[in-house]
């Protein structure tokens, strides 16, 4: 009994020694570390990247001169605190003297080509969205609010963006473009509106794909400043992982693209504010697609507001052109291309109630329902564009509400489970953080201090015309452009390189040859 009780005591002291070692070693190894961080020799990571110290991962001393410390950010009042107001808010890491740059050594190397007047607001987040996916490059050719000194010096001012305006010298310059002589582009001459926007984006993109080349490009994509990426299926959320990974024999990509459902009529900030999207019929069975065919329609002409057929990017290699605003091709072969499975091209389509009037300022068609037919492709634009002519601002906001706006919640959550809507939140929150880090306000102030613009009177004069604005319609409209490309439309020789692809709806419920078998649900 003696010795049993022996055993236990022993256990017990045993056990209380255990006990103490196991508090008073994570105490000691504390205060060691306490005392290291104290005395300098621990960085400590949440001291590290504190909001004092305004540094970032990869904004190391180590990592280059162009980076400033944390002690010169201090103390000297040039440095990029100033540009911040000195904020001791964390910020993504983007500054005046860091330039967000993507290094040259990494490949692929990815540039997006656009044709934009939108303003700040807008192309703000769209360019440094595509920065933080991958994008090195941009060739930006702009008009109207985008080509103004206010928007165009801040938009200069950012590393791996280049501004092409729309001079008289271009226009010059792309009244010889090959374009004219051939018939791909032909049925789109001469035409106003959307036809017009189409030519001007097709040969925008044929000048693109030389800088893009003289730059050291690897890809090209063309898009649309309210569209934007999503490079799904990749680990990183990576536009150049999704590009690095295509097969070398493949030529172009093909990004189906996804419209916004905008659920609410006072949307300001489409990027930052809109989450749902109605997928494309190439990621959606047909049972599926044809199934909620009528739901997802909300009588409106189509399964999408507008186009249906996505975006494209192409491998830069000799003789690549475009083939409409939605395609690539090339003179000597036809493309290997592949369609991504995950990956889309999100549209924000008609986000704000503002779009209605935006685009009917910019078309002086008669809104009839024949003449809006010589403007615009797509059956909804012209329904829109015809509304927005005729209609009070009460009537034109009611329509909106109809035919735009998912307000139905019952209807909203049915077609989430059916698989025909889809939330994605990546880009919003990329956005936001964006903003909310002060990035587009960094760079505005940024822009206004160094001020890379001699003067506005020496900006219009060499940039501007003295006429204002230039319609492409005017590129070859003298006698001789004109010949040119009339010669080769009456030509009987038949032109071996395809059609320009247009922006195409989706299939519709008529397609009797896509409803086989699909017409079972419901």
């Amino acid at each position: 009994m003696a010795g049993h009780h022996s055993s236990q005591s022993s256990h017990q002291a045993f056990a209380s020694r255990l006990l103490l070692l196991l508090t008073a070693l994570p105490l000691t190894l504390a205060c060691f570390a306490f005392v290291l961080q104290w005395r300098g020799g621990l960085n400590d990571p949440v001291t590290r990247w504190s909001t004092d110290r305004l540094e970032f991962p990869g904004m190391d001393g180590a990592g280059g001169s162009n980076v400033p410390s944390s002690r010169a950010s201090r103390g000297d009042g040039s440095d990029c605190a100033d540009v911040l107001g000195r904020s001791r808010t964390a910020s993504f890491p983007y500054y005046r003297d860091w330039k967000f740059d993507l290094g040259s050594d990494l490949r692929p190397q990815i540039c997006i080509t656009t044709s934009t007047s939108a303003g700040l607001e807008q192309t703000l987040p769209w360019l440094f969205y595509h920065k933080v996916i991958g994008v090195s490059t941009f060739f930006l050719f702009v008009e109207g609010k985008a080509a103004s000194p206010e928007v165009s010096k801040v938009l200069e001012s950012i590393p791996g963006v280049r501004v092409i305006y729309r001079t008289r010298e271009l226009e010059e310059q792309q009244a010889k473009s090959r374009i004219w002589n051939e018939t791909w582009l032909a049925s789109f001459f001469f035409k106003p509106c959307n036809y017009e926007l189409f030519v001007k984006q097709s040969l925008n993109m044929e000048m693109a794909i030389v800088m893009a080349r003289d730059a050291g490009m690897d890809w090209i994509i063309h898009l649309d400043t309210d569209e934007l990426i999503y490079p799904a299926g990749t680990r990183e959320y990576s536009l150049r992982q999704l590009l690095a990974d295509v097969p070398g024999n493949v030529d172009m990509v093909i990004f189906p693209n996804y419209e916004s459902s905008v659920e609410r009529d006072d949307v300001k900030e489409p990027f930052s504010e809109v989450s749902m999207f109605k997928k494309n019929y190439d990621h959606l069975t047909k049972d599926v697609y044809f199934g909620n065919y009528k739901d997802a329609t909300r009588g409106n002409p189509n399964y999408f507001l507008t186009y249906g057929n996505g975006k494209a990017a192409a491998r830069i290699q000799d003789h690549l052109r475009p083939n409409g605003a939605h395609r690539w091709h090339n003179y000597m072969k036809t493309p290997n291309e592949i369609k991504l499975e995950e990956a889309a091209v999100l549209h924000y389509t008609y986000p704000k109630f503002s779009d209605l009037t935006s685009r009917r300022d910019r078309c002086g068609c008669k809104p009839t329902k024949e003449d809006v037919k010589r403007c615009f492709m797509l059956e909804f634009d012209r329904a829109a564009f015809i509304i927005a002519s005729t209609a009070t601002e009460e009537e034109m906001l009611r329509w909106y509400r109809e035919r735009v706006v998912w307000t139905d919640r019952t209807v909203n959550l049915k077609l989430l489970r059916r698989g025909i809507l889809t939330r994605i939140y990546a880009p919003m929150v990329i956005v936001q953080g964006l903003r909310e880090s002060g990035v587009f306000s960094s760079v505005i102030a940024s822009a206004q201090e160094t001020d890379k613009i001699v003067s506005i009177e020496n900006r219009n004069s060499s940039r501007k015309l003295e006429s204002g604005e230039v319609s492409s319609r005017k590129i070859g409209t003298n006698k001789e452009s004109r010949a040119i490309p009339r010669r080769v439309l009456e030509s009987t020789e038949s032109d071996i390189h395809p059609s320009a692809v247009p922006p195409l709806s989706p299939p519709g419920a008529d397609d009797s040859h896509l409803l086989s078998d699909a017409l079972r649900i419901q």
